[in-house]
């Protein structure tokens, strides 16, 4: 697999993707000066998602199951709204541009550097397949963003690994 581009054609992999991908599309039509920025597995300590039920299940459980089968680099928060900030700073050129931080890494793999890094020794994160877990909305196998476009349009420097925000 190579990251994801700008360029390529979108293939949402559900109903969700396909409404991500119909409200880009519609944003375009009516707001030529719309920047749209795409992100991925988005994490932070407010609000729900990943990160944060990751602790809670860790502090809950004796083992837990994840997903090793599908790839993606985790998002910061606080370092998307960095760049946003920054994009409007510097000044609005229109498009679609990927953002997210660097590396890549399995769900399994974020999963279990939560709970190291957070201390959390009492529960085992087992590995799973996609097909052993199913969910309301189906995910891609690859989720990873090339970043290139945001970086040469706007001088971007990515602030760092996806992991050292855990930190």
């Amino acid at each position: 697999h190579t990251p994801y581009t700008e360029k390529d054609v979108p293939c949402p992999a559900s109903v969700y993707g396909a409404t991500k991908l119909a409200g880009e599309e519609n944003v375009l039509k009516h707001c030529e000066k719309a920047v749209i920025i795409r992100t991925a597995w988005l994490y932070s300590t407010y609000g729900s998602n990943f990160f944060k039920t990751m602790i809670r299940l860790g502090r809950e459980r004796n083992d837990l199951g994840v997903v090793f089968d599908q790839i993606g680099t985790p998002t910061y928060a606080c370092d998307l709204a960095q760049v946003i900030s920054a994009i409007m700073d510097k000044g609005v050129v229109p498009g679609i541009y990927h953002f997210s931080n660097e590396g890549v890494c399995s769900w399994n793999d974020f999963a279990v550097s939560i709970h190291r890094l957070a201390g959390i020794t009492c529960c085992q994160v087992k590995p799973l397949h996609t097909v052993d877990y199913p969910t309301k909305a189906a995910r891609p196998p690859y989720s990873v963003l090339d970043k290139t476009k945001i970086k040469e349009t706007y001088g971007i420097e990515i602030p760092h690994l996806w992991l050292h925000p855990l930190r």
